[in-house]
């Protein structure tokens, strides 16, 4: 086996400030949502993937995938929402054995409403940090890396 290729100081303190940067952003924009909107981001994000489906509409499986969620975390998910009447549930017409999950109007009426609430901390958090510079540098960094993750 070969010698790991270890971090040097320089590459250390920017994956520790990158990994603690992120996660402290999505813990503030969670609480934030939770607090104002009264919806936990995984919920959000859940809404807003359905609201930009064609027919408000995803098989549960399409939806796991875009939610990067696992389909048995996304059923559990799924469950809460359909209780709050903000999502419900169909049998796929092209599959027997698959479901659709479907944003209702209630759950149209959540999303706009939440929507504020994680734009501007997404803003507050994220962008007013940034200069527009640091903003096309950090979409280039994601996109670098986003690309590699998924091919």
């Amino acid at each position: 086996m070969s010698e790991p290729r270890w971090l040097g100081d320089e590459e250390q303190r920017t994956w520790r400030a990158f990994i603690a940067s992120f996660r402290l952003l999505f813990e503030q924009l969670d609480r934030e949502l939770q607090r104002d909107a009264g919806i936990p981001h995984t919920y959000y994000e859940i809404l807003v993937r359905l609201s930009e489906a064609p027919g408000r509409s995803l098989r549960m499986s399409q939806l796991a995938d875009r939610t990067d969620s696992s389909r048995s975390r996304l059923t559990h998910a799924v469950d809460r929402l359909e209780e709050r009447g903000w999502v419900r549930r169909e049998d796929c017409p092209t599959d027997r054995r698959g479901q659709l999950a479907v944003l209702t109007d209630a759950g149209m009426d959540t999303l706009r409403a939440a929507a504020p609430v994680h734009v501007e901390g997404v803003r507050t958090h994220l962008f007013d940090q940034l200069t527009p510079e640091q903003v096309t540098q950090l979409r280039a960094i994601s996109e670098k890396i986003l690309a590699h993750l998924t091919s």
